[in-house]
């Protein structure tokens, strides 16, 4: 059997989306399934030098990858008035040039920031750290994302959204697109879509079975919150909405990367319909 390694964050909508694999509830012929978990920007990191075949990306990442990976049309995460934000502690006003952490360079929360705040001072850090560098006085504000956006400390409080920033910089309603799967393309076309049906299959399952799978996860204490906060969560990033892409996600990542591009972030204008998997092959092999 070939061992095929997915990599993905550690936070929960990632782990609740992959599981369903790891359980044993979806599988692949003659294909074994392994993990790692690592922070979105080591991934980010990763997938630019080509480490993993599967891999977790924010989507602001992609357009740099697009030679070497094709975009998954499944485990997308999108903000729907929702999304990361940006804090500080309680009571202070920021400068024009305040020091801010953000979880990586790559994110898509980082180019969105850098866009809005130009005379900000970045410095990068896990997303784990940034709530307590907050704290104490490291930096002035914060960009949290994950689960933090739902659990910081109450000395905190939101300077802005970043689904607001989303709205006043993409002009509409669109989704705010955050992060997705992107897979070699040095993997054969026809195993390339079989991978992407399994792992579809796995977050379709995982959704229709979400009180067990969520069970199970905090049993074997897989996940860094309660249940309460995760029910809330799944529902935010890891909803019906995360199964397969629909045409008004498409247009937010083409929205996202047409604002890339326009600020110097990319060196050609992307629309990620363009490099996905044909699916199309399977039917003409069939034919």
């Amino acid at each position: 059997m070939k061992k095929t390694l997915i990599a993905h964050s550690p936070d929960a909508d990632d782990i609740f989306m992959y599981y369903a694999i790891k359980f044993g509830w979806v599988d692949m012929k003659d294909t074994f399934f392994d993990n790692i978990a690592e922070d979105i920007q080591t991934l980010n990191e990763k997938a630019l030098r080509g480490e993993y075949e599967i891999v977790a990306i924010s989507f602001a990442l992609y357009p740099h990858i697009r030679d070497d990976y094709a975009p998954l049309r499944t485990a997308v995460s999108f903000g729907e008035g929702y999304g990361p934000k940006i804090i500080k502690k309680k009571g202070t006003k920021l400068k024009r040039n305040f020091k801010v952490a953000l979880s990586g360079e790559h994110t898509t929360n980082a180019m969105l920031f850098r866009i809005k705040y130009p005379d900000a001072r970045i410095t990068y850090m896990n997303f784990l750290d940034i709530e307590q560098a907050v704290l104490n006085g490291d930096v002035d504000a914060g960009v949290l994302i994950h689960e933090s956006i739902l659990t910081y400390d109450d000395a905190l409080e939101v300077e802005a959204e970043m689904w607001d920033i989303w709205q006043e910089l993409a002009g509409n309603e669109l989704p705010l697109p955050l992060g997705g799967m992107a897979i070699s393309r040095s993997i054969p076309l026809n195993k390339a879509i079989e991978y992407e049906k399994t792992l579809t299959k796995a977050v379709d399952i995982a959704r229709k079975h979400k009180e067990k799978l969520s069970q199970m996860l905090l049993e074997r204490n897989l996940v860094r919150i309660d249940a309460p906060t995760l029910d809330k969560y799944l529902e935010l990033y890891a909803n019906d909405e995360s199964i397969t892409l629909s045409n008004i996600q498409m247009q937010a990542i083409d929205k996202l990367y047409e604002l890339g591009y326009k600020h110097g972030f990319y060196d050609t204008l992307v629309r990620v319909k363009d490099y996905m998997i044909p699916t199309e092959y399977e039917e003409l092999r069939k034919g």
